[in-house]
């Protein structure tokens, strides 16, 4: 008796749950992610073949513009108040704690240590449209990055500091001569150039050298 056949049927996937599970992790990325904010001071900095990055958390920075203008910045997790409060004590600011507080949430200082109070009544937002004049530095006299430095040292008490410098390529000399003096005289010579990292030209003594360790680490490896 021969045997019956069974009808063929075509494989059929029922896609709905996958395209349900593709979407739902398309929107948690989409939720979860985080863009780079847009930076409230452009700075071009100079290239250089550093690979290194540029550390994130409890972060002092000093930037100095294409103009020479020099101001200082924290990352969200530094003492920030801590190191105005010092200031405000160092040079008898009569700053209010509501001042302070107000200037403890801005994105960057750039005036005179004497506008501090005025600027505190400016909304954060519309200091980046200001036309700020800097941090005084030049005046080897009023050299204010002195103050600031002994402040941030003061608020980072008990904290590893990250201290970096961040200078555009077309800023004049003199004002990071004045930021570095600033750090001599608060005995705080250990700091990071923030440079924008580029590929090792080939034939160079750096890439030559970058090779021969590559090669005697596959050797080792073998």
């Amino acid at each position: 008796m021969p045997k019956a056949k069974l009808p063929r049927k075509s494989t059929n996937i029922d896609m709905t749950a996958m395209c349900d599970v593709a979407f739902l992790l398309l929107s948690f990325f989409i939720l979860t992610t985080k863009f780079k904010p847009s930076e409230t001071l452009a700075v071009q900095t100079p290239s250089s073949v550093a690979s290194k990055i540029a550390p994130q958390k409890d972060v002092a920075l000093v930037t100095i513009d294409k103009d020479g203008k020099v101001f200082v910045s924290f990352s969200e997790d530094a003492p920030t108040k801590e190191v105005l409060e010092a200031l405000n004590t160092n040079r008898t600011l009569g700053l209010s704690d509501a001042e302070l507080t107000a200037l403890s949430k801005g994105p960057f200082f750039g005036v005179p240590i004497s506008q501090l109070k005025s600027l505190a009544s400016q909304p954060k937002d519309n200091w980046p449209k200001m036309n700020l004049p800097g941090i005084p530095v030049l005046d080897t006299i009023n050299n204010e990055m002195v103050d600031w430095m002994r402040a941030i040292k003061t608020g980072f008490q008990g904290i590893k500091m990250n201290l970096l410098v961040k200078g555009d390529n077309a800023s004049k000399y003199p004002a990071f001569k004045g930021v570095i003096d600033a750090f001599k005289k608060n005995d705080e010579m250990k700091f990071q150039m923030v440079t924008n990292p580029e590929g090792v030209p080939e034939g160079t003594e750096l890439y030559k050298r970058n090779m021969s360790r590559n090669a005697a680490a596959e050797t080792t490896e073998e």
